[in-house]
């Protein structure tokens, strides 16, 4: 909104916020729960129609009723499991054979936790496929889509480890680091094609994920739940654990013609809990 009178229309309109993303199309994966699910949630109350993508397709079918349509969003979802690389694959590929995405989050589980030292080559394997592999896949198949609307969003959901390793997540923390690189190489490949792509990193938040770290961290210290939960806190200039709709409402901002500038980028939504620039 301008707070000075400007004669000129169109100068006035560079001073607001374009966050519309009517017409837009977006594939939200992981969407049935946590970051997806709020991820999800925010990008149709900006007008974009959603495509979810996860295993459980009576779940999907659930998520979709709670989704924004005042704009005419079609909402759909894609049934794969991100264990079976091929089906992932599969789904992609023949979605996009007739319809354009504009907006790609790359979200799936993260792997099991404890020391690297002692996980065994399986375990990086299967998460090396089931979030950079899985990613490839799906960028290879909108990127095409994308370049020829001239406007495309593609955002990682990963780990404020990619910036400071998690202690007895040793698993994951190589992964999401590969995945970090990975994407800001695609983001200097991709971007003279007015196609962003980010990296959005959750610190903790009231998720699923969240929990199971917890629990863990308490089992591994012979602590209980409640006393981790306010160690966690104690390092949170916030004073609190985030909420999946802050959360999910970054993520949204950077898939908006707003952020078109901002490319190739870490975004930590962690309360400033990191210790690190």
């Amino acid at each position: 909104m301008c707070i000075f009178v400007v004669e000129n229309v169109a100068l006035c309109k560079s001073f607001y916020m374009d966050l519309d993303l009517t017409g837009k199309t977006a594939i939200v994966c992981g969407s049935t729960q946590g970051l997806g699910y709020a991820s999800a949630v925010e990008l149709a109350l900006l007008g974009c129609s959603v495509v979810l993508m996860a295993r459980n397709e009576e779940k999907l079918k659930e998520v979709i009723k709670n989704l924004h349509i005042s704009k005419g969003q079609a909402h759909r979802y894609l049934v794969a499991d991100f264990t079976d690389t091929a089906a992932v694959k599969k789904a992609i590929d023949v979605f996009v054979q007739s319809n354009t995405v504009h907006i790609l989050i790359n979200n799936t589980g993260g792997p099991s936790g404890g020391p690297v030292l002692t996980s065994n080559a399986e375990e990086f394997l299967s998460a090396f496929n089931n979030h950079l592999i899985n990613n490839h896949h799906l960028v290879q198949a909108v990127v095409p889509g994308m370049k020829a609307a001239g406007f495309g969003r593609i955002i990682n959901i990963i780990s404020t480890s990619v910036k400071i390793p998690i202690a007895g997540l040793g698993v994951s923390n190589t992964i999401r680091g590969a995945v970090a690189n990975w994407s800001k190489t695609l983001a200097t490949e991709l971007g003279p094609f007015g196609i962003t792509v980010n990296n959005v990193l959750p610190g903790f938040t009231k998720t699923s994920r969240a929990d199971y770290v917890i629990s863990n961290k308490a089992k591994s210290q012979n602590k209980t739940e409640e006393a981790i939960m306010a160690e966690l806190v104690a390092e949170i200039p916030a004073g609190r654990i985030g909420q999946p709709e802050e959360f999910g409402a970054a993520v949204a901002f950077l898939c908006s013609p707003a952020a078109a500038y901002i490319n190739g980028t870490n975004l930590p939504v962690d309360g400033g809990r990191l210790g690190c620039l």
